[in-house]
């Protein structure tokens, strides 16, 4: 603001609400040199919007003591009309940087405090991190986390309805339907729900968890020393069959059609190669009964008619 701005703006500030007029040009000069204006021009940022009866009472209160309270007055003055336009503003507002996928593309993105995430095909995601904590929005997809350690900057993941919250570790969230798959490689996570009500579980290294209808099921365990899906396996238990085509789909080769209801919800549990969906798919539809139909670039799976 210059300088004749803040003589207008002491002007109309040192007004009598009465109609007085302003004083002499010489007390509008002391008044903008006073440290008191200095001081007051610090605190603005915590005062907020005044009303009128806020600004009377200053006023009355300047008569009392004119001149500091006076440059007090010529702050609220300046508050008025700048707090709407935006001079007084909390810190800004940390960026969110979005990371996505497409369908057989892996990705490595290194984050400012130090950890990586690897996303896998067909993932998106958001982050923010700011000076209390790190947030991630998994959208859809899967992502392994290696988090940095910092004991002042919990790191959080959500992912549907779910929420990991950790401070440096390692660990894979899958986002499958209708729930939210993590297996911990380093370290030791809270995993439950999102608006931090009870249904979480602590879910150490080696262990996994499932998400769904609001509870963190019991950790299991798992062999965390062998390789997943960021070089193409799949190690699970109870995994449906429509999940394995979801996995299968977010990396190259042909697109897997939505399997019958039917043939969805068989529950599989072993250890997978995910390079050749048809050979895969073969396999088990030996075991389970349904055929793998090639139409035109795509795969279909139709039950085994007897």
């Amino acid at each position: 603001m210059s300088r004749r701005a803040l003589r207008n703006a002491a002007h109309w500030s040192l007004a009598d609400g009465n109609g007085a007029p302003p004083p002499r040009a010489a007390d509008v000069q002391a008044t903008l040199q006073d440290p008191a204006l200095a001081e007051a021009l610090e605190q603005a940022a915590t005062f907020g919007r005044l009303s009128d009866g806020d600004v009377r009472a200053m006023r009355a209160a300047r008569r009392r003591n004119a001149t500091t309270l006076g440059a007090l007055a010529l702050v609220s003055a300046i508050g008025i009309g700048t707090w709407s336009s935006g001079w007084f503003k909390a810190g800004p507002v940390p960026a969110i940087a979005h990371y996505e996928t497409q369908r057989g593309q892996q990705r490595d993105v290194k984050l400012a405090d130090g950890s990586t995430l690897h996303l896998s095909g067909a993932t998106s995601l958001d982050v923010t991190l700011d000076d209390r904590q790190r947030v991630v929005v998994l959208k859809q997809g899967e992502a392994y986390f290696d988090v940095a350690h910092e004991p002042k900057r919990p790191f959080v993941v959500h992912a549907g309805d779910s929420a990991t919250r950790v401070l440096g570790t390692a660990f894979d969230v899958d986002v499958a339907r209708g729930e939210v798959k993590l297996s911990v490689y380093r370290g030791r996570v809270r995993f439950g729900s999102a608006s931090y009500e009870a249904g979480s579980v602590e879910v150490p290294a080696g262990f996994r968890s499932r998400f769904s209808e609001g509870v963190a099921k019991a950790p299991t365990r798992f062999d965390a020393t062998q390789q997943n899906w960021r070089q193409d396996w799949v190690d699970t238990d109870d995994m449906r069959l429509v999940d394995l085509v979801d996995a299968l789909n977010r990396r190259d080769g042909p697109l897997v059609l939505e399997p019958p209801r039917a043939l969805g919800t068989i529950t599989l549990s072993g250890r997978f190669k995910l390079d050749n969906s048809q050979q895969l798919l073969g396999a088990i539809g030996a075991a389970y009964g349904f055929d793998v139909v090639k139409e035109g670039d795509k795969l279909k799976l139709v039950a085994t008619v007897d």
